[in-house]
Order: C-alpha cells, then structure tokens, then sequence
C-alpha cells in the first residue's frame, strides 16, 4: 500500500493518498498556468476513495471551466492561499492533485504509459514536450466524453519555437 502526504505552505491543511496515481496529466491550459502562476500544472490523478485530508478543512473556490461548461472545484488554505486540488463535475470520482504540494513531488512515476499533455494549443512558448507520450491540442476527451485521438511524437518537439 502506497501512502504519499502532502500539505499546504503553512501546514494547516494536511492531504494523504493510498494508491499511485491512475495517470498524470500535464496540462498546459490558461486556466492551470494562472492557477499554478508556472507554465502547465502536473496534475496526478487518484480515485477518489484512495484520497483522504487528514487535517484541517479546505475552503472551496467554484469555477466554470470554459471548455466543458462544467464545475471545476479548487481546495485551499484559507490561512496562506495554497491551492491543494482540484475536484470536478464532469469527473465526480476522482481528484487531481496539485503535484508540488506533495511532501515528494516525485515520489510517482511519469511515464508515456500513465502520462498525457493537454492543451498543446495554450503551451508556453519554448515547452517542450517528451516523446512517446500522447498529446492532445486541446482536452483528450469531448464534453460527451468520447475520446480524441492523440499525437504521438517520437522526439521531443518545443512548442512554438521561432
């Protein structure tokens, strides 16, 4: 059993997960640049019974996403702001972690089996992008949850290079 903790700046809100990450998604949106203040947001990915705050109470912001229309929940500490993660209404079951709030940020693997890149279309110029693993320009599914097909590069590509 896997038991990985993480925590917010001041330590008042205390988070532990149970299991590896389902996936990892790398995404490269707006929305995850502005909430992150960095150029994408790693975001691990765990089955909602697998992740347990296990101090303190986070406070909630509400945000419409502009893709899908849909609710997306932001936890953070009301003391000193850090965002936690994320939970969703189009994916009720799960929640994303904000990778960096990990006592470990790296104590799970990324790999082109368990990892994507989402919204290539938005990506930081100068990103770059690993091969092998699947890339999407925008979501890797429509908002009827239908899945696109991804692109897979087989070198690394950087993103809007001059």
């Amino acid at each position: 059993m896997v038991n990985a903790q993480g925590g917010c700046l001041c330590g008042n809100l205390r988070y532990e997960v149970r299991k590896l990450p389902t996936r990892v998604t790398i995404c490269h949106c707006k929305f995850c640049q502005r909430a992150t203040g960095g150029a994408y947001m790693v975001e691990p990915i765990f089955d909602a019974r697998d992740f347990q705050v296990v101090n303190g109470s986070p406070k909630t912001y509400v945000h419409t996403s502009e893709g899908s229309g849909k609710e997306v929940f932001i936890h953070f500490c009301d003391i000193c702001g850090t965002k936690l993660f994320l939970t969703f209404e189009r994916f009720s079951n799960v929640v994303g972690v904000y990778s960096g709030t990990f006592d470990d940020p790296n104590w799970f693997e990324q790999t082109p089996e368990n990892s994507k890149q989402i919204f290539l279309g938005s990506a930081q110029r100068g990103t770059i992008i690993p091969p092998h693993v699947k890339t999407y320009i925008e979501h890797a599914t429509e908002n009827d949850g239908t899945p696109k097909t991804p692109t897979v590069f087989s070198t690394p590509q950087i993103i809007g290079a001059r």
